[in-house]
């Protein structure tokens, strides 16, 4: 049985020095280098795979400081401080000796205490009753890698410039072919949302992903629990101005369960 294509795309060799080395895959490249989600996936996968790393991922913020071209890159994770609960990473991508995408993770060892959440899921249809998006005619290779089903907030049919009036998206989503949701993959969805601008202004500006923060919400016991079932996508534009747009994302679980927010900064063209 074949390796899952996310699990090829993250795979990475430890060096002697301590360093990973891994490389570009084809079935993640985006319109220029690769999908955002997947190289953020193998930015925090070096950490996860360190021998020193203690606790579970809590708070990741990575960014994109250049284009990742196509080929080998190396990753260096070094833990900048270790606490008693908590571990603080700093982490840098590589290609020919030049940086190009740093990123910070907390990893902590939870415990039990008091807790509720305030977002809530919404209600939607299940799954089973929304039709899978079509892929487009000629589609970017990351969008074959998963299947997604639109509550609301496709993308616009016609690209006339026209004010939609919101910026909101739903959608279940999951990998194809189906893979048990872990922490890395978890945070590769994270990026699956399209531009938000997109949607509010129906133009198809020139734009890109600076950088992106996950909180995980979720411990191994709750991703365990969810499997390789859909989970609720939420994305939500805030601010569009001089230049660069935010956007915020939630995403739950069948059983209502919040695994992750995110929040993401990009600069756009006109």
């Amino acid at each position: 049985m074949s390796a899952h294509a996310f699990d090829e795309a993250i795979a990475l060799a430890q060096q002697p020095d301590g360093s990973f080395l891994g490389r570009t895959s084809a079935a993640y490249a985006n319109f220029i280098g690769p999908y955002g989600g997947i190289t953020a996936a193998q930015m925090i996968q070096a950490v996860l795979q360190h021998p020193a790393r203690q606790g579970e991922p809590v708070a990741f913020t990575v960014n994109f400081a250049a284009a990742v071209a196509e080929g080998e890159f190396t990753i260096e994770a070094v833990p900048a401080r270790t606490n008693r609960s908590t571990q603080h990473w700093m982490v840098r991508m590589l290609q020919q000796g030049e940086v190009v995408t740093t990123a910070t993770l907390m990893t902590a060892s939870r415990r039990e205490t008091w807790g509720l959440v305030e977002a809530a899921m919404p209600q939607v249809p299940e799954p089973s009753d929304v039709p899978r998006q079509p892929l487009p005619h000629r589609p970017v290779a990351w969008l074959e890698r998963y299947e997604r089903r639109f509550i609301e907030g496709d993308l616009p049919r016609e690209w006339k410039g026209q004010d939609s009036g919101h910026s909101r998206t739903r959608l279940w989503l999951r990998d194809a072919p189906e893979r048990p949701v872990d922490f890395v993959s978890l945070t590769a969805m994270a990026d699956n949302f399209f531009p938000r601008l997109w949607l509010r202004r129906a133009t198809q500006v020139a734009l890109g992903t600076v950088t992106m923060t996950v909180y995980f919400h979720a411990d191994t016991a709750v991703l365990q629990s969810t499997g390789s079932g859909f989970l609720l996508a939420q994305a939500q534009g805030q601010g569009f101005r001089h230049g660069y747009l935010d956007q915020e994302g939630l995403l739950w679980n069948q059983s209502g369960e919040l695994l992750a927010s995110t929040t993401q900064l990009m600069y756009f063209k006109e």
